[in-house]
């Protein structure tokens, strides 16, 4: 049985020998940072990797760090990052098993990990890496009204998942580049996306909508799954916030998604429980339902930045730092060795596929939880960024 000290507010009296001594009070930034890393020597091993890989939840913590970096100035993180993007990498810009022929929309989102890489290094092969992701999504197969499917095995859907994934990078690149039109299609995906998944009576956004309407877990008339499940309306939460970044201010696209983002803040509230989210979100009460880490990261750090960006009122800000009360009061653990461990995430969440998910309220609530997962744990990151935690 594991056995946990509770949590001081900022202050760490005695620190393990796996993390970097601190005589005054530390940040939960760098501390869960550190634990990161102490847990995962090399950035391949986060989210529990078992080999190298361009894993799209890699990309999640990497990005955390890089953020950890750049608002400390502490080099260690951009190393941690850039030893795997190195490895990860190859000279030509081919990309450790990547397989751009799955048409899989997961593989962009580590993407967003090079631009900074590509700054520092000037290495060529970033650059050409970010090419041939950019590639894949010019031949992305689509929805007949041009939203990128999930992956092509997964035909005619788009999931809130995949916005994450692919627009921010899109509209990154196009920033940085010079290429508008990858803005302009970065924002059309978002629309689309609203378009097809919105839930106008909760306020919610459904996990996918299938334009055939022939899946199984799609409702016959909308196509719509049938479920809010937590994590995917996190990464769609987050996918607006950070689009945003690279979307000029006089883009006729911009006060569209802040609209979104302002009626997501207005909703989530409503099914917050002592500051947590639940795995299935709309229903907090039902029996079976849980608290669930990521949702509640995700959605902590999408209010955080979203408030210190000026697209919603400031007093959403105590919605988030409800989230991180609740987490650190429920979900957040000190081990004995010192480091924070972030509990109850969800493995994985999905549709279709075989064996077949069916989207049902039991499907997602019986799918497998772990500690320490990065789709989780880069969020709390993240967040505690924002909130200057």
């Amino acid at each position: 049985m594991k056995t946990y000290k509770p949590i001081g507010l900022f202050f760490v009296a005695c620190c393990s020998l796996l993390l970097p001594c601190c005589a005054q009070e530390r940040k939960y930034s760098t501390w869960f940072a550190d634990s990161e890393m102490a847990r995962f020597p090399e950035a391949w091993q986060l989210d529990h990797g078992k080999r190298l890989f361009f894993g799209y939840a890699q990309g999640v913590g990497c990005c955390a760090m890089l953020k950890v970096w750049k608002h400390t100035g502490d080099r260690r993180y951009y190393d941690y990052v850039a030893q795997w993007a190195d490895t990860v990498i190859y000279d030509d810009g081919n990309i450790h098993l990547y397989t751009p022929e799955t048409y899989n929309i997961d593989f962009i989102n580590s993407g967003k990990v090079l631009f900074d890489i590509y700054k520092q290094t000037g290495d060529e092969k970033y650059r050409k890496a970010m090419d041939i992701l950019v590639k894949q999504m010019k031949n992305h197969p689509r929805t007949c009204d041009g939203g990128y499917w999930h992956k092509l095995i997964y035909q005619h859907q788009m999931w809130l998942d995949g916005l994450y994934m692919a627009s921010p990078f899109l509209a990154q690149y196009g920033a940085t580049f010079g290429q508008p039109e990858w803005i302009d299609e970065a924002v059309n995906q978002v629309k689309l996306c609203h378009l097809h998944t919105y839930d106008a009576q909760t306020g919610l956004y459904h996990h996918a909508w299938d334009e055939s309407k022939r899946q199984r877990w799609a409702n016959p008339e909308t196509g719509h799954s049938p479920n809010f499940w937590g994590r995917s309306i996190g990464w769609w939460f987050m996918a607006m916030v950070d689009v945003l970044d690279f979307v000029p201010a006089d883009h006729e696209g911009r006060a569209e998604i802040i609209s979104y983002i302002q009626g997501l803040a207005e909703a989530l509230p409503r099914y917050q429980r002592d500051g947590l989210w639940y795995q299935v979100v709309d229903c907090p009460e039902r029996e079976g339902n849980y608290p669930e880490a990521s949702v509640t990261t995700q959605c902590m750090y999408a209010y955080a930045k979203a408030v210190n960006k000026g697209y919603i009122d400031k007093k959403y800000r105590r919605v988030a730092m409800k989230a991180f009360d609740g987490l650190k009061n429920t979900l957040l653990k000190e081990l004995p060795d010192g480091t924070l461990s972030l509990t109850r995430c969800c493995q994985v969440g999905g549709l279709g596929g075989n064996p077949y998910r069916d989207g049902s309220f039991e499907y997602y609530i019986n799918e497998k939880i772990r500690d320490n997962d990065a789709k989780a744990t880069g969020p709390f990151i993240m967040a505690c960024i924002e909130l200057g935690l």
